[in-house]
């Protein structure tokens, strides 16, 4: 990331210019062409960011064993100067040192400006909801301000270590030092010519409800007029004061936690508006829990599903999700205490009574009251995400879209949940009509044959391979449904969850075609017979291929193909790792071939024939690519079938 100074001498004493990084110039340029419909979202984006400064500072304060309210009450002030052409946002939150300004002001993070910028549609609407989640807030103040001023201090630095930070985004800015009495930041615009609209009390108290009134901070504006819009006596100003008395300020939202409020006054409207502001997403959740707990432990929770996931969702990042509050105090930000890594899509807010405001990381981990609230949050979104599948099975859809993969990891990591969890899963099988995961456990056990005794299941490297292997023609043959798993994360679930309430999980691809009591007489009667005749054949094979194939057999499982392998070792942990950091082959690949298909009768009817070695490799790496797996050498396995092929058009 570069900033490059123009001026350089002290840089403490003296005015500054910077240019922005050619990304922040992407930006700035869409905020005054490409959103203009969506103007209002400057304001909604200034007080969020004000409120997180007042978050951070709580956070930073109490830590010390201070109070923030020393410097009075915490809360965010909105004003205008209708001569001046000006609305003013500012907060008595924690402030920026200079070296913050440049850092959270004059550049952004170079991977969420660019995953921003390739992620517009082209829809002005739709892109306006993208600025709050990629940390580009701040600059939609250029979508109505032809020049912006931001004058700044950090709590604990003196007043004379205040920034004026300052750029009419054409690609620089300015800094200078400014003496500062109060600790936060004022953010002082100044609108382009054609937005004399927004200098109203009622136009920017009607977008501070619209957008921002789930805030639980007071946002302060100065009241216009007296009661009942009367005009003012002489030597009363607007708002009914006298000349050289302040106006009164009242707050604009109703500033109190929601969580905290009954549910029988919330609406969905309600619940949407919070979520935007405590997810930074604005789409609407998929479903929500608000449950209010009172027995051994007092608190309140107020979770939510996204209907999206985030771009940066698989990016490990601490501090996300969901916020700890203690008696409607934000103290901290989850960062896997209150919600396991499986559920960290899961936004939204825990408010304890029991807990001390001073508590630290350190103490949430060996609390008892933060296991118990943790263990309760969990069973209370597994409860709400089953309940989704049951009665809305389309929205359900919609989360194992975005969060299926997510969800998996709990397999491994809830012991306790597992079975909920299992519950939950959805996959694709060879019945699905659609590539999509729509089948449940408990779909597939519903739809098992009369003598059917285990849960079938193909694991490969993607869903493609899986739904073109070999191993699942003898199923297809006979109608047997076969759950295909084409995730990373599949092999894991795999490897910890052996059954479902009582069905055993089998693999087709490992060990023998074991169909059970689905395996008619004249097909197991067949099989022996056709091991009899290709016993010289087997031999041969082995011989070939010792080194590379554990063991050669014939297969009850193939039906059009010649060969494929499969693994001797059961689908364990171990073995799953073992294929994930090699070529993709079992620890002991069997070689299983077809009776029935005609290049095995011909092999088996000529077992002198001169080229059977280089037929044998053929079928082993035939099968080795059908299976997924890497070839050790590409290049033999080109030579050795180009002159078999040869050989057969001369002959």
């Amino acid at each position: 990331m570069s900033v490059q100074a123009e001026q350089a001498p002290n840089e403490q004493a003296e005015q500054q210019t910077f240019s922005f990084q050619a990304e922040v110039v992407q930006i700035l340029d869409l905020m005054v062409h490409s959103l203009y419909s969506n103007k209002e979202i400057f304001l909604r984006e200034l007080i969020s960011n004000a409120s997180d400064a007042v978050d951070r500072l709580r956070l930073e304060m109490l830590s010390q064993g201070e109070l923030p309210q020393d410097e009075g009450p915490l809360q965010i002030r909105v004003s205008y100067d209708a001569e001046a052409g000006t609305i003013t946002v500012a907060d008595n939150g924690i402030g920026m040192s200079r070296a913050e300004v440049i850092e959270h002001i004059g550049t952004i993070a170079r991977s969420g400006t660019r995953e921003f910028l390739h992620t517009l549609s082209g829809d002005q609407r739709q892109d306006a909801t993208l600025i709050g989640q990629f940390g580009v807030g701040f600059y939609a103040s250029f979508i109505v301000a032809e020049r912006v001023t931001l004058t700044t201090r950090r709590a604990g630095l003196p007043a004379a270590d205040g920034v004026r930070w300052e750029s009419d985004g054409r690609g620089e800015y300015t800094l200078e030092p400014a003496e500062c009495p109060s600790r936060g930041t004022t953010i002082v615009l100044h609108l382009r010519p054609g937005e004399d609209d927004l200098l109203s009390g009622y136009r920017l108290r009607s977008i501070i409800q619209r957008y921002s009134d789930h805030i639980s901070l007071p946002i302060v504006m100065a009241e216009d007029k007296q009661p009942g819009g009367s005009e003012p006596d002489d030597g009363q100003l607007e708002g009914g004061q006298r000349e050289g008395e302040e106006p009164a300020e009242a707050p604009v939202n109703q500033a109190s936690a929601l969580w905290a409020r009954p549910k029988a006054e919330l609406g969905d409207a309600d619940y949407h508006g919070f979520y935007r502001h405590v997810a930074g997403d604005y789409t609407d959740p998929l479903a929500w829990v608000h449950s209010k707990i009172e027995g051994t432990y007092e608190y309140t929770l107020l979770l939510f599903v996204p209907s999206r996931a985030p771009y940066d969702m698989w990016i490990p990042q601490p501090g996300r999700g969901v916020k700890l509050h203690i008696r409607r105090v934000f103290v901290l930000e989850d960062n896997g205490q209150l919600m396991p890594q499986y559920l960290r899509f899961v936004r939204g807010v825990i408010d304890s009574a029991d807990l001390p405001l001073n508590i630290s990381r350190e103490l949430l981990q060996g609390s008892r009251v933060v296991d118990h609230i943790r263990g309760n949050a969990v069973k209370k979104v597994l409860k709400l995400l089953a309940e989704l599948a049951e009665n809305e099975p389309e929205r359900y859809a919609t989360f194992w879209r975005e969060f299926g993969a997510i969800l998996k990891e709990g397999i491994t990591d809830d012991f306790g949940n597992r079975d909920e969890i299992a519950r939950l899963l959805r996959f694709t099988s060879t019945r699905s009509g659609t590539g999509e995961a729509v089948v449940s456990f408990r779909d597939y056990v519903a739809r098992m044959k009369e003598d059917q005794r285990d849960i079938y299941y193909l694991l490969a490297p993607t869903l493609a391979a899986a739904a073109a292997s070999p191993h699942l023609e003898a199923f297809r043959d006979k109608g047997v449904e076969v759950l295909l798993l084409g995730e990373d994360v599949d092999n894991w679930v795999i490897s910890n969850l052996r059954e479902f309430e009582g069905r055993r999980l089998q693999s087709v691809a490992q060990g023998t075609a074991d169909l059970g009591p689905l395996e008619d007489q004249a097909g197991a009667k067949a099989k022996e017979q056709a091991s009899t005749v290709l016993s010289g054949l087997v031999g041969q094979l082995k011989a070939v291929l010792a080194g590379q194939a554990w063991d050669v057999r014939v297969s009850s499982r193939l039906t059009t193909s010649p060969a494929c392998i499969v693994a001797n070792e059961p689908e364990n942990e171990n073995s799953l790792a073992h294929r994930l950091r090699g070529s993709g082959l079992p620890i002991q690949p069997v070689l299983e071939i077809n009776p029935q298909h005609p290049l095995i009768q011909r092999l088996n009817r000529e077992p002198a024939d001169p080229r059977l070695a280089e037929w044998a490799h053929v079928l082993f790496s035939q099968a080795v690519l059908t299976l997924g797996a890497r070839l050790e050498e590409p290049a033999t396995f080109v030579t050795r079938l180009n002159d078999l092929l040869t050989g057969l058009t001369e002959s």
